[in-house]
């Protein structure tokens, strides 16, 4: 009896226990699932409110810039008396750039060929065929807006190793940067890249030569000379630099000459398929042709790429056929926002003309825009523009024309290789 007694208190207390287990087993489950509904409620929340919501990738804007580029800026005798004044015993070369400086002080960045010294008054001023020239020079070519001068040419050596060093001591007082030549060979190595509105350009410069003047043994660097070997190593670190562009001055070509060589062609070629982007070619004293193309390079992608191989000379005192005339280029360009490709998509240019009134006559150079004197005389107004230099002009301007051939427009879509627009121009 005793025995069946515990079994059933045994068996009551299992009962109890069991309910117990049930009644916690179902307080659990009421909590979990309260608290799963909460965390939902409170991810629901989350998800939809803005400011915790995931920032979606914001794609930047297209920036497009002009850049403008001019010829040789020469300064022959005739040029320097004429900027004399003798009462005042200064130099000023304003005048000369009156009439076509509003097409440069427009560009977000401005680049000229500087073919002269400024080896100071000391060495005695002189032209052909050892170029020194005074510095107000400099300062009526920053007035107008020019922010880079290319230092690369065959008369940078003209006044030795101390006319360099002068020169660029000169430009960095005036406030004007430079590349092609250099003090130092830590100074070459640092190539010039301009910021201009979020589009990052690396200048370079080179020159075939510096009219048998030598350039003195291991100083190599005062002068970049057309090298291949040295171009590469500029082209490296000027990518080292991530730049968006690479803008190459060249000093080449046959003089007065009014198409490109094959010699030019095949180098404009080596340093597209290298990195370059853009070429302004000089030295030629006379306009050459322009051309804008796709290229493919070796790792098969595609870009564009421009050429003008000559923009004769800009200001000088030289009265050869052609030598006169000029044009003021100005490139628009622009860097897609999404995938940061470059594109060049016109290239437009003012035809400019070297007056020369002769001696003895006030201002006696004068740059003239070509196409603005032509329409005011033919307005009626021949205050400044008589018959004679009316038809010059017109002469002038159909040469040019001629040579550079039509503005290259902007493309309404990506051209295939068939249909790419090159713009050269057969003669």
């Amino acid at each position: 009896m005793r025995g069946n007694m515990r079994g059933r208190r045994n068996k009551r207390i299992n009962y109890k226990r069991l309910i117990m287990s049930l009644i916690i087993l179902i307080l659990l489950i009421i909590l979990i699932g309260f608290g799963i509904k909460k965390i939902t409620s409170m991810s629901s929340e989350v998800a939809d409110n803005p400011e915790t919501k995931q920032e979606e990738k914001v794609i930047p804007p297209d920036i497009t810039i002009n850049l403008v580029a001019t010829g040789d800026i020469m300064c022959h005798s005739t040029n320097f008396n004429a900027a004399y004044n003798n009462s005042t015993k200064t130099y000023d070369f304003s005048p000369v750039f009156t009439d076509v400086a509003k097409y440069i002080t427009k560009a977000d960045i401005a680049i000229g060929n500087l073919e002269t010294t400024f080896a100071g008054e000391a060495r005695g001023y002189s032209g052909y065929p050892t170029f020194n020239s005074p510095k107000e020079l400099g300062i009526a070519i920053k007035n107008i807006g020019i922010d880079i001068l290319s230092t690369a040419n065959n008369h940078s050596i003209d006044k030795g190793e101390s006319g360099i060093i002068s020169t660029l001591d000169t430009l960095d007082e005036i406030g004007i940067e430079h590349t092609g030549t250099y003090r130092s060979k830590e100074e070459q190595d640092k190539i010039l890249v301009k910021e201009v509105n979020g589009i990052r350009i690396a200048f370079l410069s080179f020159t075939y030569g510096t009219n048998g003047i030598p350039v003195p043994k291991g100083k190599e660097y005062l002068v970049n000379l057309i090298d291949k070997d040295l171009m590469l190593e500029q082209i490296n670190l000027a990518k080292q630099e991530n730049v968006d562009i690479i803008c190459t001055s060249m000093h080449w070509g046959a003089e007065y000459a009014q198409k490109q060589n094959k010699e030019q062609e095949e180098l404009a070629d080596f340093l597209f398929k290298n990195g370059v982007d853009i070429i302004i070619g000089n030295h030629a004293h006379v306009i050459e042709p322009m051309e804008r193309k796709n290229i493919t390079l070796d790792d098969g992608t595609e870009k564009e790429v421009f050429v003008v191989y000559a923009l004769g000379n800009f200001v000088s005192g030289q009265v050869k056929e052609h030598t006169k005339r000029t044009a003021i280029l100005d490139m628009q360009i622009t860097k897609n926002g999404e995938t940061g490709k470059i594109s060049i998509d016109s290239v437009n240019y003012v035809p400019v003309y070297c007056y020369d009134k002769g001696a003895g006559v006030q201002n006696r150079y004068k740059l003239i825009d070509i196409r603005a004197a032509m329409a005011e005389y033919n307005s009626g107004n021949t205050k400044n523009v008589n018959m004679s230099l009316y038809n010059t002009l017109k002469k002038e301007l159909a040469d040019i024309e001629k040579v550079l051939g039509e503005p290259i427009a902007k493309k309404e879509a990506v051209p295939t290789e068939s249909t790419a627009n090159t713009n050269v121009v057969e003669e």
